[in-house]
């Protein structure tokens, strides 16, 4: 029976945070640990974390405005290069429009040079060729007086030089 006891105040005592009897020394001790919570939280945790956040926000601030910064120098760059790029093409169109005027003006005057040499020579080549249209017309004539006169002497006719020639003259000039 001895162990009977025993069990049943075991029992009875049950969970000592539920007993009646302790409550107000329970409330006393849990009102001072959560104030000792509250003043450790205000004065060291919450303000470093405070701390921390606000430099965070700093950080994350400057770093979208430097962002920004960086974002509009770039658009400027950009800008420039294009500008650049377009001048540069610019340049590069008027450096050809100037070669290509150069080598015109250089082809004209070769063109100029070639025609003047093939018109010299032309008027060389008309007067060897007039020359040699004359030599062939006085040696046509030569030929000609000479076969009438061997002709007129082959059929037994008197060769007179001079009536042959003019005969030979009136029938060249037509």
């Amino acid at each position: 029976m001895a162990t009977d006891t025993h069990g049943a105040a075991e029992s009875a005592a049950g969970m000592p945070q539920l007993e009646f009897g302790t409550f107000p020394n329970q409330i006393f001790w849990l009102v001072l640990a959560l104030i000792a919570i509250y003043f450790i939280l205000s004065r060291i945790a919450l303000p470093r974390i405070a701390a921390i956040l606000a430099e965070r926000q700093g950080t994350i601030t400057n770093a979208i405005a430097n962002a920004e910064d960086l974002k509009a120098k770039a658009a400027e760059a950009e800008e420039s290069y294009n500008k650049a790029l377009a001048d540069a093409r610019a340049e590069a169109q008027a450096i050809a429009a100037e070669a290509r005027a150069q080598i015109q003006a250089d082809l004209d005057v070769a063109i100029a040079k070639a025609d003047a040499e093939i018109a010299a020579k032309s008027a060389e080549s008309e007067k060897a060729i007039s020359a040699i249209r004359a030599s062939a017309v006085e040696s046509v004539r030569e030929v000609s007086v000479e076969t009438a006169q061997d002709i007129v002497g082959a059929f037994g006719g008197k060769t007179d030089a001079k009536a042959i020639a003019s005969a030979v003259a009136d029938r060249m000039k037509g």
